[in-house]
């Protein structure tokens, strides 16, 4: 099966950046859309970023300006790379992989986890 593993969460302070990596053992970046999500402590999972396999991107009002999505098909990989943090960033970060057209895929990573706190 096809598995995302994510790293790059951590400790950081507000105001602070951290990179998220997604990797992907399987050759999926070619289609669909690589998206990251986040679930707060008592809150829904929410759509941070995503990106199409044609480089267009979304991302929540939240991040906008201080969030970027990307992805390197080559490796197999997507970014996150978030910047100005904020304590309302702090959440698990999850990544995802998926398309809607046949054969379709939903991939979850699972999770890596962001602290943002002086």
């Amino acid at each position: 099966q096809v598995q995302l593993v994510e790293s790059g969460g951590g400790l950081v302070q507000p105001g602070g950046s951290l990179r998220l990596s997604c990797a992907a053992s399987g050759r999926i970046f070619s289609r669909g859309v690589m998206g990251w999500y986040r679930q707060a402590p008592g809150k829904q999972r929410e759509l941070v970023a995503s990106i199409t396999s044609g480089g267009s991107t979304n991302y929540a009002d939240s991040v906008k300006g201080r969030f970027t999505i990307s992805r390197d098909n080559a490796k197999n990989t997507v970014y996150l790379q978030m910047n100005d943090l904020k304590p309302e960033d702090t959440a698990v970060y999850y990544c995802n992989a998926y398309s809607s057209t046949w054969p379709s895929y939903n991939y979850w990573g699972q999770g890596t986890q962001v602290t943002v706190s002086s």
